[in-house]
């Protein structure tokens, strides 16, 4: 199998991680319909300051607020992403929704992935030490790990301390930064920087292989605007009165 673009991983099994990634762009794009779109309310007090202060007609401030939906969707998928990418490396494999994202095939690793350091509150924090716990005392040769991907340094160490008034130490539980946990899959020291840099060129190629890549779009500021026109109102004040028509004086938008 070919290894035009990194050691560590096949560029098909590159490419389908990029494929993957790809779908889930155009699946949050697709999902994002008016409905979807309020599906969270809108604070149209924080979109009227961002237009203000951001100089931005309504068009742009909505479109803004699409795609930030759409981003926040997307952090999850990226997560995912470094899980596929991991479990392609000879000797490891993915979850699978077994409980853990990443396992050594002869049992000696577990991982939890987490896209961000700053992700988890401290009961999130309890579970997943907890959930360490079970596999490092389950597998008595298996070391677990907590990885956070984006990490404010780069470490591997033992996580111990502190957590809801408890102390929680194991011998073979840690932490660690992306780039230390895919040096040691695979044993490369700079594995993670590899993957960044082949990553646009790999994408390209991917992207020159892939007809019709954009042809699904979400529908929110159509529809907006559609019924904005209709009702004779701003953009703005049509998602504030589709939004907030319950509240004391907002039925004044009509």
């Amino acid at each position: 199998m070919a290894h035009k673009y990194l050691s560590f991983i096949t560029d098909e099994h590159l490419f389908s991680c990029i494929e993957n990634l790809h779908n889930s762009y155009l699946k949050a794009k697709a999902d994002i319909s008016k409905k979807k779109f309020y599906n969270n309310k809108i604070d149209t007090i924080k979109l009227t300051f961002d237009a203000k202060f951001n100089d931005l007609d309504e068009e742009s401030l909505i479109k803004f607020e699409i795609e930030r939906q759409i981003d926040k969707s997307i952090n999850n998928s990226i997560g995912t992403f470094h899980e596929q990418i991991l479990g392609g490396i000879t000797g490891y494999e993915m979850g699978q929704l077994s409980g853990f994202d990443i396992k050594a095939t002869n049992n000696t690793l577990f991982a939890d992935i987490k896209n961000k350091h700053n992700t988890m509150n401290s009961s999130s924090a309890e579970s997943l030490f907890q959930k360490l716990a079970h596999y490092a005392d389950t597998y008595k040769q298996a070391s677990c790990y907590w990885v956070q991907i984006l990490a404010k340094n780069s470490f591997h160490e033992k996580w111990f301390g502190e957590i809801n008034g408890k102390e929680y130490s194991h011998s073979r539980i840690f932490k660690i930064s992306g780039d230390q946990f895919y040096k040691l899959l695979t044993g490369n020291d700079n594995a993670f920087f590899e993957l960044y840099s082949i990553l646009p060129k790999a994408i390209d190629d991917f992207l020159l292989n892939k007809k019709d890549t954009d042809l699904t779009k979400n529908s929110a500021l159509n529809e907006i605007s559609k019924t904005a026109k209709l009702a004779k109102r701003s953009i703005l004040d049509e998602i504030t009165f589709e939004n907030y028509s319950y509240y004391l004086g907002f039925d004044k938008l009509k």
